[in-house]
């Protein structure tokens, strides 16, 4: 039993279990430590985490500003900072002014007493640190509060104690020195395994004996008919075995000598110190073919790996070696196509792939012709046998004076029995052995065929390109440098190649008529002509993505009063679908903005109308069977296409008021705009935060600004500024250094930012919205106050006719007289004080009543036996337009007029003015 014990000790088994058993050891023992250090580190992290979050809880808290400016902070705060820190399992919570002064701890003895190193928070900064010092180290968080004002007003600070935290980890301790006396045990234990297989395996055998083995296999390996080299990585001959010094002609002495001095021929040389991979390379060596495999092997007792070389005489097996070559290049040539051929979405460029492939392990000379709706992304005809002409898409060759025709001429086949017309006409690849003999191409074109006969063109394969059983193009393959004709081989091969490209030139087809079609329906939907107005002056940008077109979209609307509402929306996704509900959107905002909403009303309303569209499409997507699950919808080419939601929209309104200058916003999830104020200076005002369309259902807010004169709203869609390759924050800073730039019309600076900001291949849409505000001036505005009596109406109908002279209006006086007269009347009869009259002169005459009810007038048709419901229906006669919209506090009534007179409504008798004040809406 000890002869066996000491035995298995000295062995080669014994020696790599204790190895085995040694690195256990040590790397269990490494885990463990790195497993504390992790636990020390996750727990300080954690604490981090927790103080941070508490501390931002509480200064974001109601009421937390107003107690610190209250005069006893602590009595109103100690209270809720214990049993914040309670419920959170802090150590503390303090509470301090912007010097530290802590209002609150969970120590009473420190109130009143100063903190250390808040300059951060004081600055406006968040910040958490383990802190080290008096009352105790701590992993502490430091958060600022901040009144309505944005300003910072007091600290608030939280932490746990350093001593907790390492408890924490202790606690861990126990599970972790059992698990690594477990990892110790197992690992041992597997040690135990492999020694004991590597016992079996040596036979209980040491290093002489091993050596003693290895003496015999050097034996074996000089006996066998393989020609065996070991070259070293210092590119010296290590061994070589018997029958590799015979096939070489090696000298005695090889060994350890460079293999540039054993006096091989060149490319033996080369080849056997280039230190590439070769498997079954068939290699010329003196008079001999040799099959030469070359591997690398594994570094060894300290040296640097070398390789393998192994020799296999092949002479009389030359022919069958130069098959087997043929036929690897042209699986390797088929597998390179795949790659090579369809990496982009072009039609034109995909055939210039297929025959850059071909080009020159292949063929000399490729040409691809293409039906011209194929180049168009049309759907070619489906009959075989009926084309007669393609247009050529690409040409490669070995040279560029080819003989054939150049790119974008247009290619006949006439002649039934040519290769060409005989390959669409079969449906497969025709062979041309020997275009000497092909008399029906020679008769296609005598003289062009005959200069490529001269040329050396002598050997044709005509190769239809088909997908899905409908023909798209021809190939041609042709030699004229390589001596050999094509064979039956080449043609099967050709096929194979052809049809693997018809696959990718249909893709390409497709996707160009899908894009076309989202491009055309995109511009179609979008604005092709901006309203006349007076408010902005505006210009604009929209450019679709290479990949595929979106939902961007944007809008002028004009509103009454000379307002203008901007818009600018993103509908998530692309394709037909992306701007079909696009178009939906931007009809929907109209609608809604001929009932004059104010910006968050109106993404109110938008966003329930998409809730309900999608509630809608849900319904409508199920089966007959009543399942609304999983309705899907048949696309054009029999693909299931499932019904897509609207969700996923964003969209910016903005009002602008020419008039006041008065500019309000909502945003539903679109990044706010840029505003340039007349000094240059560049702002990206803060908007509330709203949820996408359709997501969420909350409530917008709305952002009210004060716009000087020539300000600069910028509006814009995300692709604008961010991309794959640049984030948000970087593409606003790059936009503002692009508008920085004073001096500048609106369609100068849209040029200049596209210039600065586009990629050179967009991944998403660009909708970019460039308004310089104008305002309307004084002198075109004049304004009454009302009083509620009857008998001012005639005042303020009189003030308005001599104000219309004034302006050079009194063409149009009467109608205004009557509209005003109609107006004032109802107001003072139906509404509430105050009641204003407001006059706009800009590319119409605007008349504006306004008074403190929001009960809106309605068109009636009067009976001949009522005495009034006349009022509002003459005002509809005489004016443009008219309508009503609704203010904070009542409502406006509003009336445009041309400023020609125009051809108004005359009646029989002119009408009273002052009887009209009777009538009623």
């Amino acid at each position: 039993m000890s002869a066996r014990l000491s035995r298995g000790a000295h062995s080669v088994a014994g020696q790599v279990f204790a190895l085995q058993a040694l690195i256990v050891v040590v790397l269990i023992t490494a885990a463990a430590l790195a497993l504390v250090f992790q636990a020390r580190y996750d727990s300080q992290r954690d604490a981090r985490n927790r103080s941070l979050a508490a501390a931002e809880a509480f200064a974001h808290a109601p009421g937390l500003p107003e107690a610190l400016m209250s005069r006893d902070p602590t009595a109103a705060l100690q209270p809720l900072a214990e049993a914040a820190r309670r419920a959170s399992g802090l150590d503390f919570i303090a509470v301090m002014d912007l010097r530290g002064v802590r209002y609150t701890d969970s120590r009473p003895e420190l109130i009143g007493q100063r903190a250390a190193d808040v300059s951060r928070a004081v600055a406006g900064e968040s910040f958490t640190q383990v802190f080290k010092g008096q009352p105790s180290d701590a992993v502490r968080a430091v958060v600022p509060v901040r009144n309505a004002q944005g300003e910072v007003i007091g600290l608030v600070g939280t932490g746990i104690e350093v001593e907790n935290v390492s408890h924490a980890v202790e606690g861990q301790l126990p599970l972790l020195l059992g698990a690594t006396a477990s990892g110790l045990l197992l690992g041992t234990a597997g040690a135990a395994l492999v020694s004991r297989r590597l016992l079996h395996q040596t036979r209980g055998l040491g290093a002489a004996e091993m050596t003693r083995m290895n003496e015999h296999h050097e034996a074996v390996l000089h006996a066998v008919r393989e020609g065996v080299l070991i070259i070293g990585n210092d590119q010296r001959l290590i061994l070589a075995n018997d029958e590799a010094r015979r096939l070489l002609d090696l000298p005695q002495d090889a060994e350890e000598r460079a293999v540039g001095d054993l006096g091989l021929d060149p490319r033996t040389t080369e080849l056997l110190a280039s230190g590439r991979v070769v498997t079954d390379h068939v290699h010329l060596a003196g008079d001999r073919l040799l099959a030469v495999n070359v591997r690398p092997t594994m570094a060894y007792a300290g040296r640097p790996a070398g390789r393998v070389v192994t020799l296999r005489d092949t002479t009389e097996l030359a022919s069958l070696t130069g098959r087997a070559e043929i036929a690897r290049s042209r699986l390797q040539l088929l597998y390179d196509a795949g790659g090579r051929i369809g990496t982009t979405l072009d039609v034109v460029r995909t055939a210039e792939e297929l025959s850059e492939v071909a080009v020159p392990r292949f063929a000399d000379f490729v040409t691809v012709e293409l039906l011209e709706p194929v180049l168009h992304g049309d759907e070619p005809s489906g009959v075989t046998g009926v084309y007669t002409e393609m247009r050529r898409a690409a040409i490669t060759g070995v040279r560029t004076d080819s003989p054939l025709q150049p790119v974008g001429d247009l290619i006949r086949f006439v002649v039934p029995t040519a290769p060409m017309a005989a390959a669409l006409d079969a449906g497969h690849a025709v062979l041309a052995a020997d275009l000497n003999a092909a008399m029906g191409w020679r008769a296609q074109d005598s003289e062009g065929t005959r200069v490529a006969l001269d040329y050396g063109l002598h050997s044709l394969i005509s190769v239809p390109l088909q997908a899905r059983g409908v023909v798209l193009g021809m190939a041609n393959f042709w030699r004229a440098d390589t001596p050999e004709p094509f064979d039956e081989e080449d043609l099967s091969f050709a096929e194979e190649l052809g049809a693997r490209a018809a696959v990718s030139i249909d893709n390409a087809r497709r996707f160009t008529r899908e894009h076309a079609t989202a491009v055309t329906l995109q511009r179609r939907l979008l604005p092709r002509v901006l309203p006349d107005q007076s408010a902005v002056d505006v210009t604009y940008r929209y450019l679709p993505a290479k990949a595929g077109v979106g939902g961007d979209w944007f809008d002028v609307i004009q509103l009454p009063g000379a307002r203008v509402a901007l818009v600018v929306g993103d509908v998530v996704g692309h394709g037909v679908h992306a701007a079909a509900t696009m178009g939906r959107l931007r009809t929907a905002v109209h609608n809604f903005a001929t009932l004059d909403l104010p910006p968050d009303e109106l993404l109110g309303h938008l966003d329930a109308l998409i809730n309900r569209i999608d509630q809608d499409e849900a319904g409508s997507g199920g089966n007959a069977d009543g399942d609304g699950a999983g309705g899907e919808l048949a696309g054009p080419d029999g693909a299931g296409e499932r019904a897509s939601a609207v969700t996923g929209a964003t969209c910016l309104y903005a009002v602008y008021d020419p008039v006041s200058g008065h500019c309000r916003m909502a945003s539903a999830g679109h990044p706010g705009p840029a505003l340039i104020r007349p000094d240059g200076r560049v702002e990206f005002p803060e908007l509330p935060a709203g949820l996408p369309l359709g997501v969420g259902g909350m409530p917008f807010e709305a952002a009210e600004f004060q716009l000087a004169e020539g300000s600069r709203l910028v509006l814009f869609t995300d692709g604008l500024v961010e991309d794959r390759d640049r984030d948000f924050d970087t593409g606003l800073r790059l936009l503002a250094e692009a508008l920085s730039r004073p001096g500048r019309s609106p369609d100068q600076a849209a040029s200049d930012i596209l210039a600065t900001m586009l990629f050179p291949v967009p991944s998403d849409d660009i909708a970019l919205l460039i308004a310089d505000t104008r305002r309307l001036e004084a002198d075109r505005i004049a304004e009454w106050e009302v009083p509620g009596e009857h008998a001012a109406v005639s005042r303020v109908r009189n003030a308005g006719s001599a104000q219309l002279v004034e302006w050079g209006l009194g063409d149009i006086a009467f109608a205004a007289e009557l509209i005003l007269s109609e107006l004032v009347t109802n107001a003072i009869r139906y509404g509430s004080e105050p009641v204003r009259v407001r006059l706009l002169r800009d590319r119409s005459l605007i008349c504006e009543v306004s008074d403190g009810s929001s009960t809106s007038p309605h068109l009636r048709y009067a009976a001949t036996t009522d005495e009034g419901g006349r009022g509002l229906f003459l005002v509809a006669q005489y004016a443009e337009r008219w309508g009503t919209r609704y203010t904070d506090r009542g409502k406006v009534i509003w009336a445009e007029l041309p400023l020609t007179g125009g051809a108004e409504p005359q009646p029989a008798a002119p009408p009273d003015l002052d009887a009209l004040e009777d009538l009623a809406w």
